[in-house]
């Protein structure tokens, strides 16, 4: 019991302590991407850039982007959350304005961070270049969700870890489910 409540006191000073941190690029970068990344439209975007703008390999890592933040999000989303209701950082770890504005659904995991990391890391399989490109805003969202005070830090570690178990399923699924049929 004393492990799980010194994690929780850890949890609560990374989030105060991340959600201080003040400068004018995090004033003007963090609620934009934000913003981009609200309802996965940054994630949606990229997959139709890499698909107008690349070949067969950025069409096919599109895709698996896609299907991954997706899965990711229903897991995240419509499973976790269900299971375990977690609130929000308390107001008083949160130093800066904007703390009224956070959602009343559970903060445990983390459906944006969920996304993103699905997204990027089922991306990563098959297109290195546009994987570097969707790292830095999967970074940033990740960051600001502890920093706005909509999430601790283990909410978003857990959703980063929905994300990457779901990028490796889309990538394996085809191969077991044809291994199983054999």
């Amino acid at each position: 019991m004393r492990l799980l409540d010194d994690f929780r006191r850890l949890d609560r000073r990374l989030t105060r302590r991340i959600a201080s941190w003040d400068s004018a690029g995090a004033r003007q970068v963090l609620p934009a991407v934000e913003s981009a990344a609200e309802g996965t439209k940054l994630w949606w975007g990229t997959a139709l850039i890499m698909t107008a703008v690349g070949g067969r390999a950025e069409r096919k890592a599109a895709a698996a982007g896609v299907v991954s933040m997706l899965a990711s999000q229903l897991i995240a989303n419509a499973v976790c959350k269900q299971l375990y209701d977690r609130r929000r950082p308390p107001a008083e770890l949160i130093p800066h304005d904007g703390v009224e504005d956070r959602p009343d659904s559970s903060s445990f995991p983390s459906g944006h961070t969920a996304a993103a990391v699905g997204f990027t890391a089922a991306v990563a399989a098959s297109s290195p270049w546009w994987t570097a490109a969707a790292a830095v805003p999967t970074t940033v969202v990740a960051f600001e969700r502890v920093h706005s005070g909509a999430h601790y830090p283990s909410d978003v570690a857990v959703g980063a870890a929905i994300g990457l178990t779901t990028a490796f399923l889309v990538h394996r699924a085809p191969r077991l489910l044809l291994r199983a049929a054999l």
